[in-house]
């Protein structure tokens, strides 16, 4: 009875935590989406956000979104991004390597397909594909995706183009499930914000 009223207080900390953090965000970089928004109409014509299913919680489909980095293409729902990806324009790079390009899925967040943090959630050919793969690929689906997590953190970000880098990331996830905490939150958080200041070579 003990492990169940910490289970479900922890699961009122980790959503207090997805509310708090994602409206105060919002709060603070809401005035910079015009500018944002009128770099990327300038240097690639397109949509301003773009928006993809991404396999979620229990493996149930949701939509998540993004400001739009790469110039309009047919290769967006198979392929990912590489360091030298041409699709990629000027401003684009930027805000991949400084992730200003995930802020809009803190509207995610609020309204509950996403957590702040929690594995990230992958476009579905590759749910497809790491499902067969990876026999425990899809254990990592227990929780809500996230916009950031320990895979993140401990420097398994960036493309995967062998199978043993998408295992080596999904290990960290699944690490994650089993140890999350209010502790192991807080700290994931501390290096996020760490990892946005100083960002990895694998950022891209």
């Amino acid at each position: 009875m003990k492990q169940k009223r910490s289970y479900i207080a922890y699961n009122i900390f980790h959503r207090g935590l997805d509310i708090v953090v994602s409206l105060f965000l919002l709060i603070l970089v809401l005035p910079f989406f015009p500018i944002v928004a009128f770099i990327i109409k300038y240097q690639s014509p397109g949509p301003l956000f773009f928006s993809q299913e991404r396999t979620g919680l229990d493996g149930k489909t949701f939509r998540m979104y993004k400001f739009r980095s790469m110039h309009v293409n047919t290769e967006s729902n198979s392929k990912q991004a590489t360091v030298n990806d041409p699709r990629k324009f000027p401003f684009g790079k930027i805000m991949r390597r400084t992730s200003i390009d995930e802020l809009p899925q803190l509207f995610n967040i609020l309204i509950g397909d996403m957590s702040v943090i929690g594995p990230r959630p992958h476009m579905l050919a590759h749910t497809e594909y790491y499902t067969k793969n990876i026999p425990f690929y899809m254990e990592r689906h227990a929780v809500r995706p996230g916009l950031t997590g320990w895979a993140q953190v401990t420097g398994w970000r960036g493309d995967t183009p062998e199978i043993w880098m998408m295992e080596g990331r999904v290990i960290r996830d699944l690490w994650y499930i089993d140890h999350r905490s209010v502790k192991l939150d807080i700290k994931i958080l501390v290096l996020t914000v760490l990892c946005v200041i100083f960002p990895a070579k694998g950022a891209h």
